[in-house]
């Protein structure tokens, strides 16, 4: 859906924002749909943007053309007159022109604020998901399940399609599988899901956040106000926290998702079988069987995990068992998230480019033994010793790459001194190739070669898509 729909779906009543002055804060995927549809009902719209490149002076243009002032190379001044401010999620609270705003008494939404305050009426509902790793896998596993079972449904929101597109496009939907990141989150206070799910709990993005708190508050968002289920983490007992914090509506249930044996009000995993005890009949006694564990794919911990949650959302909304079983089967992940790549010599190479965090990266080496770890890049500020410490066992060696390949090299030497460590210090487009090859070198029949690199990419590539390109690469051309 483009965000040309955004522009036909022009209310027929008056508007809440007929004569409103606007500010939409940054272009992009968001602001974009965002200018148009306070445009279209009425608004007086400024757009303002930090960047002034080529990409921002086109949408520039596209936004001039219906008639909204658009002011590029100044996101940081509060336009006068200004009522409201629509801001892109990546925009920090600590910005000057939210400092200004809210010196003014002028209220901040996101898109996902705005989308929801112009659903319509028998609008479709949202069932929504968070956390610091496995939302999009997840958010499309849930789609994947309601498709099965026969619902109009799509995955939207930090997924990469506008939350705008989507609720006022043409299209009608039953209920939206909803991703929403911590930024998102935190400019949407009056969302409520019909059931929401917070996968799990790491540091990431704290220089946005500024603390860890803060964080999982906004995360923890994601709960106020559901109708049927929070859907939390056994494992990580600050998701449960956020669910006792939470303001839901009366019948509300937690409902708990374990790779171990569910107890009451939980989906869990018994003899290779998905069951769920939360939503049947005297779950006291009851469970019902949804998928295998081979119905997942991959088969790693961290996706069952998410296949998990995935279900729960789905069961809330009254799906069939036989769909959620149909749904995971018909699921295929995205490229570079433990993507297998090869076999060579009897040695498994396995792309997860897209474990950019140490908690992603830590999922990623418990699915794997015994691995040679390739790993380094951008660290973001993040600290290695507890995820090496947790992993060490399994490894059989370590290559490192990337500009702060450093910290992961002396974590290694203080919780596992006796893994052999290559320290690549080249940056050029050879590197990964090189990488691989010394990994090659390391590696013994029954080993994985894992790139997990724990670390943003763009020191040495565009993004990790390119990352894991350049690994599956390198990969293919050692068995040609």
């Amino acid at each position: 859906m483009g965000s040309g729909q955004v522009t036909s779906s022009v209310p027929s009543g008056p508007s809440e924002f007929q004569g409103k002055r606007v500010t939409v804060a940054g272009l992009g995927v968001s602001g974009l749909p965002a200018a148009k549809a306070l445009h279209a009902r009425g608004a007086i719209v400024t757009a303002v943007n930090d960047g002034d490149d080529a990409r921002a002076r086109e949408q520039a243009a596209e936004l001039e053309a219906l008639g909204i002032t658009v002011r590029l190379g100044d996101g940081a001044t509060l336009p006068e007159g200004t009522e409201l401010i629509v801001t892109a999620p990546g925009w920090q609270p600590d910005k000057p022109l939210f400092l200004a705003a809210e010196k003014a008494g002028v209220p901040v939404w996101g898109d996902v604020e705005l989308a929801w305050r112009l659903r319509g009426p028998g609008a479709a509902p949202w069932l929504a998901v968070t956390g610091t790793n496995g939302k999009t896998t997840t958010v499309q596993m849930l789609a994947s399940i309601l498709k099965a079972a026969g619902l109009r449904t799509a995955a939207v929101g930090n997924i990469g399609v506008s939350l705008l597109d989507a609720v006022l496009g043409d299209e009608e939907y039953d209920v939206l599988a909803v991703e929403l990141s911590s930024y998102q989150l935190h400019w949407a206070p009056s969302l409520r899901a019909y059931s929401g799910a917070v996968l799990n709990l790491a540091p990431d993005h704290l220089d946005w956040h500024g603390s860890m708190d803060a964080y999982a508050a906004d995360k923890g968002r994601i709960y106020e106000g559901n109708q049927v289920a929070c859907v939390y983490n056994v494992a990580d007992p600050r998701t449960e926290d956020l669910v006792r914090e939470a303001d839901v509506e009366e019948g509300c249930r937690a409902v708990g998702f374990t790779l171990g044996t569910p107890g009451v009000s939980q989906l869990g995993v018994v003899d290779g079988i998905l069951v769920d005890r939360a939503f049947v009949e005297n779950r006291q006694k009851n469970a019902q069987e949804l998928a295998e564990v081979a119905d997942v794919d991959p088969p790693a911990p961290h996706n069952i995990a998410n296949a998990l949650a995935a279900a729960a959302l789905a069961r809330s909304f009254g799906v069939p068992p036989q769909a959620v079983r149909d749904g995971l089967r018909a699921f295929k992940p995205d490229a570079h998230r433990i993507a297998h790549v090869a076999d060579l010599d009897g040695v498994a190479y396995v792309d997860d480019s897209k474990a950019t965090n140490t908690h992603a990266a830590q999922a990623s080496l418990a699915a794997y033994e015994p691995i040679v770890w390739i790993a380094g890049g951008l660290a973001k500020g993040a600290e290695f010793d507890e995820l090496v410490a947790a992993s060490a066992k399994r490894l059989r060696g370590a290559v490192l790459i990337g500009a702060d390949r450093a910290l992961i090299r002396e974590a290694l030497a203080r919780h596992a001194p006796e893994v052999p460590v290559v320290d690549l210090g080249r940056t050029d487009t050879g590197a990964m190739l090189q990488a691989v090859t010394e990994a090659k070198r390391l590696a013994r029949p029954g080993d994985t070669v894992l790139l997990a690199p724990a670390c943003a990419s763009m020191d040495m590539f565009t993004n990790y898509n390119q990352r894991g390109d350049a690994f599956a690469a390198a990969v293919r051309e050692l068995g040609a």
